[in-house]
């Protein structure tokens, strides 16, 4: 089971608070570092210092770091134009050696959108289903040929399709509950698909639904990487996991019901269920930035009987 540190900076982060989860990411061997794309905090809160920009700051820690996998979860379609962030995300993989992941989804937060002046389109979709097929298509067009794509709300005439990632081929995340587009997007175009904040029973659930979508579709199921993100929350006893969910506004047996909670036993007993059910990485989400330790111990209690 891959362990991968998944970021909230929306919440409140600088760059900075950033790169140091990152590089203690790095030094205590998990897989990756992720962050959400958002503009606006959810909740209480004031948000300070304000949001950064997810492709900026992985841009800088492509250059901080030397061996994790680095990537969002999930990028709005809303955002950038399709052909813009082609160019960003193959940009930040050549400045990384080769160790980006992009998470496209199609954008559901209307407040930011408000708050930033960014268009919140009622078609969101239509729109994802078009960046993917953009995307993933200047990518694969061969040097020196170029790329045309005439759809509904992009067109594209001519494109040099550069640059490329030093990837041969940028893994791309698919994710979401949704019962009948995410599954047929997610087996046309996705390397990993990802449910977020789901139980084992509703992730069983999705995670078949894309496999039948992938055999529907000519798509041999097991190339997909199956995923699933949840709120982790560990403690050496119970007090350390009551300070912890205090630390982030829940309770712990809410925590322990929908996220990955308790002592290191408890986690990696939990953690062996969405094994159970086809799951082979895992984005922890880690809300306390300022909680070190709580990586550490991760690290070396539960990442360690994983391996």
């Amino acid at each position: 089971m891959d362990l991968r540190i998944f970021t909230e900076p929306q919440q409140g982060a600088s760059y900075d608070t950033l790169l140091t989860v990152a590089k203690a990411t790095e030094d205590l061997g998990f897989d990756a570092f992720f962050r959400s794309d958002h503009y606006l905090r959810m909740g209480d809160g004031d948000g300070l210092p304000g949001p950064t920009d997810a492709w900026i700051t992985l841009a800088g820690i492509a250059r901080e770091t030397s061996r994790i996998r680095l990537g969002t979860l999930m990028t709005a379609a809303t955002f950038r134009l399709p052909g813009v962030l082609a160019i960003q995300v193959a940009q930040v993989d050549q400045m990384s050696g080769g160790r980006v992941e992009l998470g496209l989804g199609a954008g559901w937060f209307e407040e930011e959108h408000k708050a930033y002046g960014i268009p919140f389109p009622k078609d969101k979709f239509a729109r994802l289903e078009e960046q993917l097929a953009v995307v993933t298509g200047l990518w694969a067009t061969e040097t020196g040929k170029t790329f045309d794509f005439r759809g509904e709300h992009y067109q594209l005439t001519g494109s040099p399709a550069l640059p490329k990632p030093a990837q041969a081929k940028i893994p791309v995340l698919i994710g979401g509950h949704g019962a009948v587009r995410t599954p047929r997007l997610a087996a046309r175009y996705a390397d990993e698909f990802n449910i977020p904040f789901a139980s084992v029973e509703d992730s069983e659930r999705q995670f078949g639904r894309v496999r039948t979508a992938a055999l529907a579709a000519g798509r041999d199921a097991d190339a997909i990487t199956y995923s699933s993100a949840l709120v982790v929350c560990v403690g050496r006893d119970d007090q350390e996991v009551a300070r912890r969910a205090a630390a982030i506004g829940r309770e712990v047996d809410e925590l322990k019901a929908n996220g990955l909670a308790g002592s290191p036993a408890e986690v990696v007993d939990k953690i062996g269920r969405y094994a159970e059910i086809g799951a082979s990485r895992l984005y922890l989400q880690l809300l306390d930035l300022s909680d070190l330790d709580h990586l550490e111990l991760i690290s070396s209690q539960v990442q360690a009987q994983l391996a």
